[in-house]
């Protein structure tokens, strides 16, 4: 995957010359652009979006990079805050935890009047559009993000609710998911995976309470996983660096107090920037 730094460069000539995007690329292809790299997390939460960036990243003016920060602010994509500009919105425990609580409910809505839904035209289109959660293999978090929001929104059209349909759009399902991204573990997305099969089931054999009840379940998981504690990285010190990993706030209970003394021992041990080493005071 590309870094984040790649995807605000301004684009490269192709072989032939000719450069991508085109200069007269429009506001709703900057919109898009963007959109599609805060959800695929290729833009993570709290990255600054730079305007000289983006301007020469689409070889357009600043007017169409304005005018698509504010579409995406009005989405709740990015935010815009004093002395730093447009940032890709992060997400508090509390925002996440209340969007769960009013998805559970529009989404249990969507799956019943799905799997209610008796338009053989709109029922194919949905058996179509899901097709890539029947498929077999292995997913990777970025392409189960596209997927997730795809089968998402297939249930919400065959609902036929408009007004539903725009309110779910508004709670950021597929920010959430790429928020938490580090938590898509394979074994989170093969459950994903298995959930969204059965939802899909229970809505192609017109089964409202089954559907309902699947969906409701699916979504109680994925809010488990978005609030659950994120681990904390431990690093050793740079002499005897082997591989990271990760210890939860469980195991950091169990270990002993360290106090200043032995602290200050400890930092002197690691090899640090003389910068870095002189703002460290015990």
């Amino acid at each position: 995957m590309s870094s984040q730094g790649e995807h605000l460069r301004p684009a490269r000539r192709a072989s032939g010359g000719a450069a991508a995007p085109a200069h007269g690329a429009t506001v709703a292809h900057v919109v898009d652009q963007l959109r599609e790299d805060i959800l695929a997390r290729r833009l993570s939460p709290g990255v600054r979006l730079v305007e000289s960036d983006l301007t020469a990243r689409f070889a357009v003016s600043r007017g169409p990079v304005r005018e698509a920060l504010r579409r995406l602010a009005a989405e709740g994509l990015i935010e815009h805050t004093p002395n730093r500009g447009a940032l890709v919105r992060r997400l508090t425990r509390r925002e996440i935890q209340e969007l769960f609580q009013i998805r559970l409910e529009l989404e249990g809505l969507a799956a019943r009047l799905a799997a209610e839904s008796v338009d053989p035209s709109e029922r194919e289109r949905f058996a179509n559009a899901i097709r890539p959660i029947f498929a077999q293999g292995a997913r990777q978090a970025c392409d189960y993000l596209q997927e997730n929001a795809a089968f998402h929104e297939a249930i919400m059209r065959l609902a036929g609710n408009r007004q539903l349909r725009d309110l779910s759009m508004r709670l950021h399902l597929p920010l959430i998911l790429a928020q938490v991204g580090e938590t898509l573990t394979p074994d989170a997305l093969c459950a994903s995976v298995a959930e969204h099969r059965a939802i899909a089931k229970a809505i192609l054999a017109s089964d409202p309470q089954a559907a309902v009840a699947a969906i409701r379940a699916h979504l109680e998981r994925a809010a488990r996983l978005a609030l659950a504690p994120s681990p904390i990285r431990i690093v050793a010190p740079r002499a005897s660096r082997g591989a990271s990993r990760r210890i939860s706030a469980a195991e950091m209970a169990t270990q002993p107090a360290v106090g200043v003394r032995s602290a200050r021992a400890m930092w002197k041990k690691i090899a640090l920037p003389r910068p870095l080493t002189r703002r460290l005071k015990f």
